[in-house]
């Protein structure tokens, strides 16, 4: 099931981000009075190409990005819990050896 919302959720973003790129050609082309309807459509069409292809580009750099934080936290992770389990570790062996010391009775000369 989370495959399918991950599908639905990349095509509403894909479908956002086209629209952004038709408004964003859109003010491009507004100020440009003298360009036919024609020539309009079509560098409307190309700046809307453009803008999803950096946004296509900027979501890759972003995924390889977070896959890469994702591993070095799991390095720290197993670091860290490697650490705590000697420290715990010498902590009991260290307990271990103060009762052992408590229970031999002591030896006077």
């Amino acid at each position: 099931m989370s495959k399918f919302l991950a599908d639905v959720e990349g095509h509403l973003l894909l479908a956002a981000t086209r629209e952004e790129g038709r408004t964003a050609a859109q003010r491009f082309t507004a100020p440009l009075p003298w360009l036919t309807d024609t020539q309009r459509a079509e560098v409307e069409r190309r700046f809307e190409a453009e803008y999803l292809a950096l946004a296509r580009d900027s979501w890759q750099h972003t995924a390889v990005r977070a896959e890469r934080l994702r591993d070095e936290y799991e390095a720290k992770y197993r670091e860290l819990r490697r650490r705590l389990l000697a420290g715990w570790l010498l902590g009991c062996a260290g307990l271990v050896g103060v009762l052992a010391l408590c229970a031999v009775p002591q030896l006077r000369p």
